[in-house]
């Protein structure tokens, strides 16, 4: 039975969510605060969470950037506003989709059921052996990037990006298929939601993002990590 962790104060909100997600088949706790959240997920090792932005003690965003030291399950951020920078921000801080408030309960699930639909298909992967390219190295089985041997720090959507990259290896992938694969065929949301992704992934695994040596850009179509002899 999948786990959801809710995280709102707003209780009206979460006795409603609460009570149709178990109608669908899913285990619920909710919480109304940030340090709540961070101390439970520990315990209750959910699948999804389902933050809001908006919380008593300290915000959405500063919750998913703490625990993504730790823990890279996906997050789902619920925001007030629609704001791109308020979307932007949650995603930067390791979110892997947003919904704006308000929004349909039906609209949640298809986004719950995407994220879980993407783990299962992650834990199909071959996971006979890492995958090395130059000094970067992904570990499927225990989902860590390693780069001259230092362990880098990154969210659940990062890693599923940046895992079909490195499969495809010198392969132009477009925007589209990135998206659908990453996100699943029925996400909703920006394509912006790719590039800041790309974005933060080579400030984290680039010497210089402004010209990347990994990830390069397909101009027009999408993006490609880079080939085994560009990399020697």
């Amino acid at each position: 039975m999948p786990r959801i962790l809710i995280v709102d104060d707003e209780h009206l909100i979460v006795d409603s969510l609460t009570y149709s997600l178990r109608q669908e088949g899913f285990e619920v706790k909710a919480v109304e605060d940030g340090q709540s959240a961070l101390a439970i997920v520990p315990e209750f090792h959910p699948d999804v969470i389902v933050l809001d932005i908006m919380l008593p003690d300290i915000n959405g965003r500063e919750v998913c950037r703490r625990l993504r030291s730790f823990s890279t399950v996906p997050v789902i951020m619920l925001t007030a506003r629609s704001d791109e920078i308020d979307r932007v921000l949650g995603l930067e801080v390791g979110a892997d989709d947003y919904l704006v408030k308000p929004f349909s309960f039906r609209e949640l699930l298809a986004r719950i059921q995407a994220i879980l639909r993407r783990v299962a298909l992650d834990q199909q992967i071959d996971t006979s052996k890492l995958i090395q390219a130059g000094p970067l190295q992904l570990d499927i089985v225990a989902r860590r990037v390693f780069k001259d041997d230092q362990e880098i720090q990154v969210s659940a959507r990062e890693f599923d990006l940046l895992t079909i990259l490195m499969t495809n290896m010198g392969q132009a992938m477009s925007r589209s298929n990135l998206i659908n694969k990453v996100w699943g065929i029925d996400w909703v949301g920006e394509t912006r939601t790719l590039d800041v992704h790309i974005r933060w992934l080579r400030l984290k695994i680039e010497a210089d993002p402004a010209s990347p040596k990994f990830i390069r850009t397909v101009r027009g179509y999408g993006y490609r990590f880079a080939g085994a002899e560009e990399l020697e």
